[in-house]
């Protein structure tokens, strides 16, 4: 674990691996933190230099300033280019979950030089409405995300993942009620602002787009959509699986990533 004081705020990495390998930054979902990554590494590390980070207010990287205004899509953005350039890289591999799949579309929109291809899994181009959103912003900043924890992390997993591992939605509950609650507001409208349709065309980085067939978060028509609006390759649906890939089943993600990198 290390850290990086980026704007301000102290952002919390971890950069593992061969530094003659190529680099993947891995962005995570939204109330969740860089371990959702964790049984990934050992497959990962045979073919990558892999970084990983917790966003803000989540895990260990510092909240986001009461006085700083909002979070865009651009400043979450350029927390992977501060730490893709602390790693040394001139270019890097990116996939993201959720929200971390939003930063990935803000890469490929904006940044596309900066990537050799990108991941993005269990997201869409626009996700939920400004209202939900602002309305779960507004219940956490209420009543703090201990509190909210229970009615959202069961959306993160499909049944198997919920059968197989029992304590799974407990202990993510407590991970997620560990979060800064205004940083965790303030990316909830984020999510209601940020639209990517009509943005991603002709960017000329090689997408990979993975959905699960049983994630209520963000729907497989979302990820259809995306790869409509992004000119892609028809998503992978994986049966069985929720809104967490890389949770419930590591080594199926780690294959598609090495696969689809061949």
């Amino acid at each position: 674990m290390a850290f990086l004081n980026h704007n301000g705020r102290t952002i919390c990495y971890r950069l593992l691996g061969d530094s003659n390998k190529p680099l993947m930054i891995l962005a995570h979902p939204l109330g969740m933190t860089q371990g959702v990554w964790d049984d990934m590494l050992p497959s990962l590390l045979n073919r990558f230099r892999v970084l990983t980070w917790d966003l803000p207010g989540h895990g260990a990287s510092a909240a986001w300033p009461e006085d700083a205004g909002e979070i865009t899509p651009d400043d979450l953005a350029n927390e992977a280019l501060a730490l893709a350039q602390t790693a040394g890289a001139t270019g890097f591999h990116f996939a993201g979950t959720s929200i971390g799949g939003v930063i990935g579309q803000h890469l490929v929109a904006e940044y596309s030089d900066m990537l050799i291809s990108a991941t993005l899994t269990n997201t869409g181009a626009i996700i939920g409405t400004p209202e939900a959103w602002n309305l779960r912003a507004t219940n956490v900043r209420r009543k703090g995300l201990a509190a909210m924890a229970g009615e959202i992390v069961p959306r993160w997993f499909g049944p198997i993942a919920c059968k197989d591992q029992p304590a799974l939605q407990d202990g993510w509950e407590i991970i997620m009620g560990r979060g800064d609650d205004n940083s965790y507001a303030l990316l909830c409208e984020m999510l209601g602002r940020a639209d990517f349709r009509g943005k991603l065309q002709g960017r000329n980085v090689p997408l990979l787009l993975i959905g699960g067939s049983e994630d209520l978060a963000t729907p497989p028509a979302l990820l259809k959509a995306l790869a409509q609006f992004s000119g892609s390759a028809e998503p992978v649906i994986l049966e069985d699986i929720g809104h967490v890939p890389s949770v419930e089943c590591p080594s199926l993600l780690s294959e598609l990533l090495k696969k689809n990198l061949a």
